[in-house]
C-alpha cells in the first residue's frame, strides 16, 4: 500500500481527467435537454442524412446516464476530501463537513429557486406547474427539503425548468446520513454496507414500480447506490496506486464500459443481463481511480471540456433557463426550418457556458471547490 502524499507537501491542482469526465457528463445532460423539446432532435435535420442513427442517439439521449456518472464522481470526490482532510472516515468532522456542503450547494441553489419561483408564479411555460397536483410552494418546499424526486413521484413530472433538482435531492440526502454512518459503524461494517448497496443497484432499480415512470427513474436508493460506487472507488484509490501502464489499462477499460452503455445501451440491456447501471458505475469508478493515481496532463483541444467540468454545478442548475429560452426563440422564428434545428445547439451551449462563468465569478466558489482532493499524486 502506498500512502498518498499530504497536501502540505504537494500543492493542490486541478485533476484534468476528472474534470473532463465531469465535462462530458454535463455536456450530455445539456444536449439531452435540448434534444427533448424537438422530439426527434437531430435525425430529421440535415445531419441525419450523414451521421448514423446510433451516434445521434448517443449524443442526444444519454442525459439520465450522465447523471449516474455524476453520482459516482460525487461519491468519489467527497470521500477523497474526507480522507485527505481528516485522515479517516471514522474521524470525519461533522460541523466542517456540513458547513462545506452548505457553502457549496446553498448560495447558487437559493438564487436558482428564487428565479424558478418567480417565473412559476408568473405562469411562464416550462416553469409554471402544469397540473393541479403541483404548486409553486410545493415545488419550492420539496427542493429546499431535498425531497424533490419524492414530490415528483407523487405528483407527476415537474415543469422542465424545475426538473433537474431531483438528482440534487438524492445527493444531499445521501450526504446528510453518510458522515453519521462513518462515525457510527466500524470500518469493515461500513465498507460491507456500501459494497452490498453498490452491488444491489440493479435489484434496487427492479424493485421500483415501472408503472410510476417518474419514481422508477428518480428513486432514492438506485441513485445512492451509484454514489456508493464512488465512495468505494475512493477507498480503493487511497490504498492502491497503479503505475502508469496499469492506470492506462484501467482508464481504457472504464472508457469502454461507459462507451458501451452510451452507444449500445440497448444491446447491453438485452444481452448482458440488463447490466447498464453496473457497467456505467464500474466504468466511471475505473476512470476515477486511474485519473487519481496518475493525473493526466492537460491536452490541447480538451481545455474547454475540462472547464465545463469545473463549472458542472453552475451549468447543471442554470442551463435550463438558457435551453428553454433558446428552444422558444427557435420555434418562434425558425420553426418551419426543421432540417436546420441542429443549428440551435452550439449557440445554446455557448450561452450556458457564459452564464455558468458569470455565476462562478459572482459566487467565488471555484477556488474552494473540492480543491483539497484534486491534488496530484506522485509515485
Amino acid at each position: 500500500m502506498i500512502t498518498p502524499p499530504s497536501l502540505a507537501t504537494h500543492p493542490a491542482s486541478r485533476n484534468v481527467g476528472i474534470d473532463c469526465l465531469r465535462g462530458l457528463a454535463i455536456l450530455l445532460v445539456v444536449v439531452h435537454h435540448l434534444a427533448l423539446p424537438f422530439r426527434l432532435p437531430l435525425r430529421p435535420s440535415l445531419l441525419g442524412a450523414w451521421l448514423p442513427k446510433r451516434l445521434l442517439n448517443a449524443i442526444s439521449f444519454n442525459g439520465y446516464e450522465a447523471v449516474f456518472i455524476f453520482f459516482v464522481i460525487s461519491g468519489f470526490l467527497i470521500t477523497i476530501r474526507i480522507l485527505e482532510r481528516d485522515g479517516d472516515l471514522a474521524k470525519v468532522r461533522l460541523g466542517q463537513f456540513y458547513r462545506a456542503r452548505a457553502r457549496r450547494i446553498l448560495p447558487l441553489l437559493l438564487c436558482t429557486l428564487a428565479l424558478l419561483s418567480g417565473l412559476g408564479w408568473l405562469g411562464v411555460t416550462g416553469f409554471a406547474p402544469e397540473t393541479d397536483s403541483q404548486t409553486v410552494p410545493g415545488l419550492l418546499g420539496s427542493a429546499l427539503s431535498f425531497t424533490f424526486n419524492w414530490y415528483e413521484g407523487r405528483t407527476g413530472w415537474a415543469p422542465a425548468g424545475w426538473d433537474v433538482l431531483w438528482s440534487l435531492s438524492i445527493e444531499e440526502a445521501f450526504y446528510i446520513g453518510f458522515p453519521l454512518l462513518c462515525l457510527w459503524l466500524p470500518r469493515r461494517a461500513l465498507v460491507g454496507l456500501l459494497l452490498v448497496w453498490a452491488l444491489a443497484i440493479g435489484p434496487l432499480r427492479a424493485l421500483v414500480p415501472v408503472e410510476n415512470e417518474v419514481w422508477w427513474e428518480k428513486a432514492y436508493l438506485p441513485g445512492m447506490a451509484a454514489i456508493a460506487w464512488g465512495v468505494l472507488a475512493a477507498l480503493l484509490a487511497r490504498r492502491w496506486t497503479p503505475g502508469l501502464r496499469g492506470a492506462r489499462v484501467l482508464g481504457l477499460a472504464g472508457a469502454l464500459c461507459i462507451l458501451a452503455v452510451l452507444g449500445w445501451g440497448d444491446l447491453v440491456h438485452k444481452y448482458l443481463f440488463k447490466s447498464n447501471l453496473y457497467a456505467l458505475c464500474l466504468g466511471a469508478s475505473l476512470l476515477l481511480i486511474a485519473c487519481y493515481a496518475q493525473p493526466p496532463a492537460p491536452r490541447r483541444g480538451l481545455g474547454w471540456l475540462a472547464r465545463m467540468g469545473q463549472l458542472s454545478y453552475e451549468l447543471y442548475l442554470s442551463h435550463m433557463f438558457i435551453v428553454l429560452a433558446g428552444v422558444a426563440l427557435y420555434r418562434a422564428y425558425f420553426g418551419k426550418l426543421q432540417d436546420w434545428n441542429f443549428m440551435v445547439y452550439l449557440p445554446v451551449l455557448v450561452c450556458c457556458y457564459g452564464l455558468a462563468l458569470v455565476l462562478e465569478r459572482a459566487a467565488g466558489t471555484l477556488p474552494v471547490t473540492k480543491r483539497a482532493f484534486l491534488a496530484r499524486r506522485s509515485g
